[in-house]
This record gives structure tokens, sequence and C-alpha cells, in this order.
């Protein structure tokens, strides 16, 4: 989500600029009174604005990938207990039909002069007590030392997987939270950047935006050239090819962060999204993704590699070629073409 380029020098014309629009900023700035004293916030230039919205994206980048890496995980415990729960209620049946046979060979004995013990803990309600009655099995015939015990271990399995049951549980609360942090972490961020870029003017916003991408010219050619920018290799097989395919048609697409398509992306979104196009399933976050293939380095590239970018893969991007890359920036700018020398790069994976 970081606006992603490294430090430019401004000229001296650039400079008249900034001081200019610090003067016209001055007068949105906001005041505190400690003790009747009024203590204005630090003017910031367009430059300096720009430099903290870019840290801010790039932290709420982070708490993306890992609200998306719990959320995957929230959903994996959600499965893994609805499975748990479906198992305990086939057995369950199973074992009410057990005891139902049990029963109706208990009403026969009864008829024919009393109840066994056995059959009495067989069905009774109570597993603990159940369980305890080991010594019921010897005064049973063998038809009911076979029903009970079958009896005896289906109890067992439900009371196993209720336990399992109750784990899932709470491992899911706790993904749960964990996501609750997360997105707290990335919204504030988000917050504190749209509070700064408001101290913008509408042109300057506007220049910041623009400055994050190509230009005009840039993304016509590279859409105009398909897969691949003039004088690069092709993509070394159709399903990176496709993949690649599919971010071109993405291009102008919003940033929404947690997003996957097909009208709205964050950067794994993005990735993944695009090789699901072509049939490969990628796992969901940066973290994840720079291990779902062959790792290959910078000199090597080719179109449909992903590429990472700084120190804590928060960011990802598919390679095009020709030293460029599509990739989905943060909130301020939509899917786009990039050179990739304007992150921190971290590496890069062959996927297919």
């Amino acid at each position: 989500m970081a606006a992603h380029r490294k430090p430019r020098q401004r000229s001296a014309q650039g400079a008249k600029a900034r001081t200019a629009a610090t003067i016209a900023l001055a007068g949105a700035a906001t005041a505190t009174g400690v003790d009747g004293v009024g203590h204005a916030e630090p003017q910031l230039t367009p430059g300096q604005v720009e430099a903290k919205v870019d840290k801010l994206y790039q932290e709420a980048e982070v708490a993306t990938e890992k609200y998306n890496g719990a959320k995957e995980k929230a959903k994996e415990a959600e499965r893994r207990l609805e499975a748990l729960r479906d198992e305990a209620a086939r057995k369950e049946e199973r074992l009410n039909s057990a005891r139902g046979a049990l029963g109706s060979f208990a009403a026969a004995q009864y008829r024919g002069g009393g109840l066994d013990p056995a059959l009495q803990l067989a069905l009774s309600d109570d597993p603990d007590r159940y369980l305890d009655g080991a010594a019921f099995a010897e005064r049973a015939g063998d038809r009911q030392t076979a029903a009970v015990t079958r009896v005896r271990g289906q109890l067992r399995e439900i009371e196993q997987l209720r336990g399992a049951a109750r784990l899932e549980l709470a491992s899911l609360r706790s993904r749960q939270a964990e996501l609750k942090r997360h997105k707290k972490t990335v919204t504030d961020k988000l917050g504190d950047a749209r509070r700064l870029l408001s101290r913008l003017t509408a042109e300057e916003r506007a220049q910041l935006a623009a400055d994050g991408g190509t230009d005009r010219a840039t993304r016509a050619a590279g859409q105009r050239d398909g897969l691949t920018a003039p004088g690069t290799a092709e993509a070394p097989n159709a399903r990176a090819a496709a993949a690649v395919s599919y971010a071109h048609q993405k291009l102008g697409s919003p940033y929404v962060w947690g997003a996957t398509g097909p009208n709205a992306f964050d950067c794994s979104g993005l990735i993944q999204a695009a090789y699901r196009s072509a049939g490969v399933s990628l796992p969901r976050t940066t973290y994840a993704q720079i291990d779902s293939g062959r790792r290959v380095s910078r000199s090597e590239l080719l179109p449909g590699d992903l590429v990472f970018f700084y120190s804590g893969i928060s960011h990802v991007g598919i390679y095009i070629g020709n030293g460029q890359m599509i990739h989905a920036p943060n909130p301020s700018s939509p899917v786009r073409l990039a050179p990739i020398d304007q992150m921190p790069f971290a590496g890069a994976t062959r996927v297919v």
C-alpha cells in the first residue's frame, strides 16, 4: 500500500513551490491550548507529507498482509470446526441406533425376569458412569458384550470429537481477535494518511498520485505491446502469460485492502487473482506467495514472475518485462504499471 518510490531530488523551482504551498497550508494547522497558550502543529511541506503518507501506507500494508493471513487461518479453523461437528453428529446418530438396539434387548430381558446391570449401564445418559462400569461385560452374554463394546467406543469417540471441537473453537476465537487487531491497525494508518493528504491542495494530491506510477506514454506502450515490453523475453509458459494478461486487463482497478477481485484488489489479492485466472492456486499473503515457486534472481526475471519488496516481504507485483511490473500500490493509486526499482527489491519467485 505504500506509495513505493525512491526519494527524488527536487529543483529550486520545486522548492519555491513547496514554500508557497507551506504558506497556503498554514491556515489548516490545528492548535491545542495548554494553560491558555496555543501550540500550532508543525507545518509540513508537500514533500514531507508525501514521505509521511508513504510510511503510513507501507505500515498499513504490513498490517493488511497480517490481516489477510489471519483471515485465511480463521476460515480454516471454521472449516475444521464444522467438520468436527458434522462427524460428531454422525457418530451420535450411530450411537443412538446402537443404544436403541440395546434397549430392545433390555425390554425383552426385563419381560423375561429382570434387567441385566450391564444394560442399565449401557443405556445410562451418564457416559462417565457407563465407562466406569467395566465389570458389567463379564456378566453379559456374547451379543450384549459386543453391542456394549461398540457403544463404549462410540461414546469415547464422541467425547474426543467434542474435545477437539472445543480446542478448534478457542483457536477460531483467537484468530477473530487477531483479525480485529490488524483491522484496527490498518484503518488507523489509513485514517492518518487521509488526514495528512487533506492538508494538500487538489493539485498537489493529484501530483502525488501521479508520481506513484508511470507516465501515460509508458502505460499506453505496455497495454499496446501486450505481454511484454519491447526487447524483453516472452513469458516462460502459457499460464504465466495468462496471469500477465489478466493483470493488464485490471489496470486502473481501485485498490481496496483485503480485496481479491474481480473489481478491486490489494497487492497480494491481485497476484492471487491473476494466477487463479490461469488455473494456478496461490496463497493469500505476500510472505506465503514468495515461497510458492522457485526463487529467481533479479537478472533472471521473466514475465509472470512475482517480484517482492521491503525487508518484511510486504508488497508484491507481477513482472511484465523491460524492468516493469503491474501492481496494486495503495488506496490513493489504482492498479498500474511501475518500474521494479521504485521500491526496495526483496526477491522474486517463478510460480510455474
